[in-house]
């Protein structure tokens, strides 16, 4: 699986062909906050995870640029996040949407997943990780036209210290790789299952950037 990327500032394109893709959750600094999340979704049915943050380690051919996404049910659902990517010793921020099938969560997290693709912008911007401004990013999204989550990413762990933890979870993770940083509450405190989903992430000084994708239910 290999994606074109467009270097915001510059003509470069950046192909990437990942050896991993992580989608780490629960990754907010307020562990308290964190722990009453884990529990409105316990609520629900979603089972509490194995360790906080969590990392799922996916099939990077889930990663796709594409307009239009396909999607098992009718019970599914992005949320925007900071991805963080790592190609030939360089690091690029982008945005992207973990899509995940709400009905499989209530019964195995890293399934539901694994069960829907993971949409990501096409332009990206090259960063210096340890420098980059984290604290004052915004991220955005929103469903059918509806505003769906907002607010800075300054709640979310650092990535240095996403991908130290990662290390100690999983493992040395060696080559190319796509992270999903984590995401933010809900405007509303609940999912919403429309089917055209636009997710910005908006770096101050520099670029918007941003995604738009439609959701089209699998054939059987």
């Amino acid at each position: 699986m290999t994606l074109t990327l467009h270097v915001t500032g510059s003509k470069e394109q950046l192909t990437l062909t990942p050896a991993r893709l992580v989608v780490a959750g629960y990754t907010a600094r307020d562990i308290a906050s964190v722990e009453a999340h884990i529990e409105e979704l316990a609520a629900i049915g979603v089972p509490r995870p194995a360790s906080v943050p969590a990392f799922y380690d996916l099939d990077p051919a889930l990663l796709t640029t594409d307009a239009i996404v396909e999607v098992g049910g009718p019970a599914t659902s992005g949320e925007v996040e900071p991805v963080v990517i790592r190609s030939g010793g360089r690091h690029f921020l982008g945005v992207g949407s973990d899509h995940t099938d709400r009905d499989l969560e209530r019964a195995d997290i890293a399934a539901s997943k694994a069960a829907c693709p993971k949409p990501l912008g096409a332009q990206v911007v090259e960063i210096d990780l340890a420098d980059l401004g984290w604290d004052n990013l915004i991220a955005e999204s929103s469903v059918d036209g509806w505003q769906y989550q907002r607010g800075r990413v300054a709640t979310l762990r650092h990535p240095v210290d996403t991908l130290d933890r990662m290390a100690r979870a999983l493992g040395d993770v060696e080559g190319d790789l796509v992270l999903f940083c984590g995401t933010l509450p809900l405007l509303a405190g609940e999912f919403s299952y429309g089917s055209y989903w636009r997710v910005h992430l908006e770096v101050p000084g520099g670029p918007l950037l941003t995604h738009a994708y439609e959701t089209k239910q699998r054939s059987t």
